[in-house]
């Protein structure tokens, strides 16, 4: 068994990526490269002996003795791997649009985000889209959940609109509850004022 793991964010891997290898007779893990800059690891078990792979493509091998590590390279991995990597869904992307403020209408540079946006869709063969509203500080709880779920649901509409299924496309709000930019109640921040869209 042959296996390639994407590390985890965590310095140290756990439950989900110790791989357990002690019932195969012959079994490769190797640690991919994580996008962006954190430290990924993973423990790599055999019976009672463990290892922890650090670095990108480095990998372990088990042995009778237990695991063996190695440095495994992206030519490796491409050969070994090629078919199952590419069988993967796409990364999730996230995508964040503006609004006028107390408004459902886009701000300016927004406007133009929406092709990037529907050219990130596509490519995905079953895409799953989630739209959440948020809002400033500004107004109440309730004024403001039904604000977000008002610009989410104008998102969502516009993406129909374009040609995306509307199964594919979740709307919900989370008001004034998760600012991007901190204030204190009350105060009107552009950036708060915004669509949040992944793409999975």
């Amino acid at each position: 068994m042959t296996k390639a793991v994407r590390g985890s964010r965590r310095p140290y891997a756990v439950a989900a990526l110790a791989v357990l290898l002690g019932a195969c007779a012959s079994g490769t893990v190797v640690l991919l490269p994580h996008e962006g800059s954190q430290e990924t690891a993973v423990a790599v078990k055999q019976g009672d002996k463990e290892v922890v792979l650090k670095e990108p493509y480095a990998a372990a091998k088990t042995t009778p003795v237990g695991p063996r590590t190695y440095a495994s390279s992206a030519q490796e991995v491409a050969s070994q791997f090629g078919p199952a990597l590419a069988a993967q869904p796409s990364r999730p992307e996230k995508f964040t649009l503006y609004f006028v403020q107390g408004s459902d209408e886009f701000s300016e540079e927004s406007k133009r985000e929406v092709d990037i946006i529907l050219a990130e869709i596509a490519k995905r063969p079953v895409p799953d889209v989630l739209v959440i509203g948020h809002t400033d500080a500004v107004g109440s709880d309730s004024f403001n959940d039904a604000l977000g779920l008002q610009r989410a649901e104008t998102v969502r509409a516009a993406l129909i609109r374009l040609g995306i299924p509307a199964a594919d496309i979740r709307a919900l709000s989370r008001g004034k509850r998760e600012l991007a930019i901190p204030t204190p109640d009350g105060v009107a921040e552009p950036r708060n004022r915004r669509v949040e869209i992944i793409v999975r």
